[in-house]
């Protein structure tokens, strides 16, 4: 399962945008989804800034894996999560 975000019709809603992030980063725990694609576009890259400082905030940092850029589209960003067992870090 892979949840995907598109924040092309918000680009220019910052508290929308927030809220996106965190319901998105919030279901992929919930559903232990492995994987999350942000599509932030392409644009002038200011969309996918904001994205990529959402994602270094301490407290949502620890909760995924890792980011992969997108090395064919600008406009997309990974994020790869590793749940890990009740018990388990």
């Amino acid at each position: 399962m892979k949840l995907v975000l598109d924040l092309h019709e918000i680009f220019n809603k910052g508290r929308d945008i927030e809220r996106a992030l965190n319901d998105i980063m919030a279901e992929a725990v919930a559903k232990k989804a492995p994987m999350i694609e942000i599509i932030p576009g392409k644009g002038s890259g200011a969309l996918k800034k904001t994205v990529l400082r959402f994602l270094e905030r301490k407290d949502i940092k620890e909760m995924y894996h890792r980011v992969e850029k997108d090395s064919k589209n600008f406009g997309r960003l990974f994020v790869h999560f590793r749940h890990t067992k009740p018990g388990r870090k």
